[in-house]
């Protein structure tokens, strides 16, 4: 008689040797095209008389742009270029995820707000915003609404002091001083040691049951703080004008960069108040009723109650809108915004090397959108349930 636990499995039906064989399949055939792309690029190349390479980035750019972070000048080089326009799509990446994030989840409560107009405003404002392509809504932000700002003579002058010409919009800003980044830094230290404290304080409230009282204390006394480095250490220079309409000191956004932002968090924002949406949606109606049978206002429902439980929901879908973000900065093109793909374009167009600066365009934005997915997981796994 034969021993069915000693009997083999013939190799064609085991499971485990076919899920292993096709897997080394894909990554052959992966590998081969790769190297068919690659051999046929060099071989296109070589007709031309070029090989692939990086060497033109030393080179004189010999253009400029309209605005700049960092000092730039029509004669250097190709790399410090790019590096102008890279650090011009964080700046608006950065400002465009802050923002769109406080205009998204504002929109996505309002959707329950019990006022019937603005329940239905916003209604509005979702469904025409994200229905309408958004080159077009940047189309609509530059030349409809601020490149029919008024003159610099006849500027608008709104609280703050606010400038707004055809020159751009002046604002408050601090100064650029050692002093102003060192205060910088001790903000963000500061709201580090506020996101460690009110974990320590939700942990000891699960486990041991305790009200959180002191460490909630500590908290709002570091947020008092920072309130008050903001107010008075960062040397804020409100704008002034002059006798010929422009403005001096402040920050001064140019109307291209304020068309794309307001044009990025609009349309993002609407996508988000729908995840923010779907979010409170998914907190089971028995937790609304609890809370509001413990005699709790709507604003403490959603704050305390809803609104935490909901982020275990929002978080996954919001890394996808923030990286889309990212992506979608490249229209800045259209509307003559010196970004990093616009500064590319010009860059491959004078040096006759579309492949490299593609290659860099790519490497670049898919490490961008990399470190976002990466600090969204994160965040993502501290909001979730852990099990004891």
């Amino acid at each position: 008689m034969i021993d069915d636990k000693n009997q083999k499995i013939p190799l064609w039906r085991d499971n485990r040797f076919w899920r292993i064989a096709l897997q080394v399949l894909v990554i052959i055939i992966f590998v081969v095209a790769v190297s068919i792309m690659i051999s046929n690029l060099s071989r296109n190349l070589a007709q031309q008389g070029t090989k692939l390479g990086f060497s033109f980035l030393d080179n004189e750019a010999g253009f400029s742009i309209s605005e700049s972070l960092i000092p730039y000048q029509a004669n250097d080089s190709y790399t410090k270029v790019l590096l102008a326009g890279l650090i011009n799509s964080l700046r608006v990446m950065i400002l465009g995820i802050f923002f769109t994030t406080i205009v998204g989840i504002v929109a996505g409560i309002a959707s329950f707000s019990e006022n019937w107009l603005l329940r239905n405003l916003n209604r509005v404002y979702v469904e025409v915003v994200r229905n309408t392509p958004l080159l077009l809504q940047l189309f609509f932000w530059y030349f409809a609404v601020f490149f029919n700002l008024p003159r610099p003579q006849e500027k608008l002058e709104l609280p703050g002091p606010i400038f707004m010409s055809k020159r751009g919009i002046a604002i408050p800003w601090p100064e650029n001083t050692i002093n102003v980044w060192l205060w910088l830094i001790v903000l963000f230290l500061g709201a580090v040691i506020i996101l460690f404290v009110w974990q320590w304080r939700n942990k000891l409230m699960t486990e041991t049951g305790v009200d959180g009282q002191p460490q909630l204390i500590a908290i709002i006394s570091i947020v008092i703080i920072e309130l008050l480095i903001i107010i008075f250490a960062l040397g804020w220079q409100a704008p002034m004008a002059t006798e010929t309409g422009s403005t001096e000191g402040g920050l001064n956004l140019t109307l291209e960069l304020s068309a794309l932002l307001v044009g990025l968090v609009f349309y993002t924002g609407a996508f988000i108040s729908e995840i923010v949406r779907s979010g409170i949606q998914a907190v089971p109606k028995e937790q609304w009723e609890a809370a509001k049978s413990l005699g709790l206002k709507s604003d403490l429902v959603m704050r305390f109650v809803i609104f935490p439980q909901a982020l275990r929901v929002i978080i996954p879908p919001l890394n996808s809108q923030y990286m889309n973000l990212a992506k979608n900065s490249s229209l800045a093109i259209a509307i003559g915004y010196p970004d990093l793909y616009a500064v590319a374009n010009t860059t491959y167009n004078q040096t006759g090397r579309p492949v490299e600066v593609f290659i860099l365009i790519m490497a670049i934005y898919l490490s961008i959108n990399l470190i976002i997915s990466v600090s969204m997981n994160f965040l993502n796994k501290s909001v979730q349930l852990k099990e004891r």
